[in-house]
């Protein structure tokens, strides 16, 4: 059991490293940081905008997170917030072409990224593998959430 958590363990840090690092590598030409990736690509598939909190959701990550990174994305003319109701308060955030260049830019060495790092893999291996990683996602979640049960 302890192998299997070991191995799990430094597998799961190693991917965690590795595409950070490649991210990394990717945004630095647009002037952003790799946490910004996810923002972008998550914003490229809503055509009409996405408000903080339900581009925090989508995103998985905190309300500061999500302040700190659109603030960020506004001011360098990634994004852009319209009004809702008269009022910015929940306003809609949207890609400027700016925005939308570097997300296009990012999902398609994302995919090269992921087609490379899966070349050996078959289409039978590849989807026992996301299915698997789904399931243990969700699974993780609950003890998150729940906790360990006591032994």
């Amino acid at each position: 059991m302890v192998e299997r958590f070991e191995r799990f363990s430094l597998s799961l840090f190693e991917l965690s490293r590795c595409w950070h690092r490649l991210a990394t590598e990717e945004m630095r030409r647009h002037g952003l940081r790799s946490s910004h990736a996810t923002y972008l690509t998550t914003l490229l598939r809503s055509e009409e905008g996405l408000t903080a909190p339900e581009l925090g959701r989508l995103c998985g990550r905190d309300k500061s997170d999500v302040s700190r990174m659109i603030a960020i994305l506004l001011e360098r003319g990634f994004v852009t917030k319209e009004e809702v109701d008269g009022s910015l308060y929940r306003g809609r955030l949207k890609l400027t072409e700016t925005g939308r260049t570097a997300a296009e830019q990012v999902c398609r060495r994302a995919s090269l990224a992921v087609e490379m790092a899966g070349r050996d893999l078959t289409e039978a291996q590849r989807a026992v593998f996301y299915e698997a990683l789904t399931s243990i996602t969700a699974n993780l979640k609950i003890l998150c959430k729940e906790g360990l049960p006591h032994e």
